[in-house]
Order: structure tokens, then C-alpha cells, then sequence
């Protein structure tokens, strides 16, 4: 019962101040030794921080302008790649055109190559026919005269009757 009358109060006797002392002396310790150096330590650790959140900033810049420079190569690399393209689908075309052209001139080659063998066969069909004519000409000229006619008129006759032949027109 004693004991719960006097709780609340703090009896100052020689084992406080010991207390005390000791308190303030390990508070002393404490400040002159212990806390330097743990403020030393986080401020270097603070130093530390800041100068990678720099880094890291430097880093994210860098990283920055390097995406930068990739996003303009690839739109070279677009750019020339179309570029490219259109190069090449105009080559093709022109090269169409070319192979077109030449095509339309072989044909137009051959076309004059036939066009004008059909009119060296017509003209060797014309002689042919007018050899012919005149050949029977003469015979049936030899036939109704009964005798044969001097190389002078006899080319007169054939010629005559060639252009007789030739016109069309057998009235003369």
C-alpha cells in the first residue's frame, strides 16, 4: 500500500543523478563520435543518390536522342526505300515500254519484209504470165499468118498484145 500512494512522484536520490550523468555522458559520446559519423554516412549516401538520379537523367536524355536519331534513320531508310521503289517500278515500265516498242517494230519489220516479197512474186507472176501470153501470141500469130515473122515484128506483136493483156481492153 505504501508503494501505491507514492507512484507518481520521482524521488530524486543518488541513483537518478548517476542515472543522469551517465545519460548525458553516453548523449556526449554519442554526439562527439557516433552522429558525425552517421550524418557523414547519409550525407555521402545522399551525394550518392543525386549524382544517379543525374546519371539517370543523362541516361534518359541520351536514350532520348538516340530514339530520336533511330526514328530518322527509319524514315530515311522509308524514304529511300520508296524512293527505291519507284525507281524500280519506273525502270519496269520504261523496260515494258522498250520490249512494247520493240515488239511493235519487229512486227512492222516483218510485216514490210512480207508485204514486199508478196509484191516481188506478184511482179514475177506478171512477167511469168506475160512471158506466156506472148509466147502464145506468137504461136497463134505463126498459126494464122502461116509463117514466121521477122525478130523486129514479132516483138512489136508481143508487146502489143502484153499491153492489150495488161489493160484489159482485147478490142484492138
Amino acid at each position: 500500500m505504501f508503494l501505491a500512494g507514492v507512484a507518481g512522484v520521482i524521488e530524486i536520490n543518488g541513483t537518478v543523478i548517476v542515472e543522469l550523468i551517465t545519460f548525458l555522458i553516453m548523449l556526449a559520446i554519442l554526439a562527439r563520435y557516433v552522429y558525425p559519423e552517421i550524418v557523414k554516412l547519409a550525407e555521402a549516401r545522399q551525394g550518392a543518390i543525386a549524382e544517379q538520379l543525374k546519371e539517370a537523367e543523362q541516361a534518359r536524355t541520351e536514350a532520348e536522342k538516340r530514339l530520336k536519331e533511330a526514328e530518322e534513320k527509319l524514315n530515311d531508310a522509308r524514304k529511300t526505300a520508296q524512293s527505291v521503289i519507284e525507281a524500280a517500278t519506273k525502270s519496269g515500265e520504261q523496260l515494258r515500254q522498250e520490249l512494247r516498242q520493240k515488239a511493235e517494230d519487229e512486227a512492222k519489220r516483218i510485216a514490210e519484209s512480207a508485204r514486199k516479197e508478196i509484191e516481188a512474186e506478184r511482179d514475177r507472176a506478171i512477167q511469168s504470165v506475160r512471158n506466156q501470153v506472148a509466147d502464145m501470141v506468137v504461136l497463134a500469130t505463126e498459126k494464122v499468118i502461116g509463117e514466121s515473122l521477122d525478130d523486129t515484128r514479132h516483138r512489136r506483136l508481143i508487146e502489143r498484145a502484153v499491153e492489150e493483156v495488161a489493160s484489159g481492153d482485147g478490142s484492138r
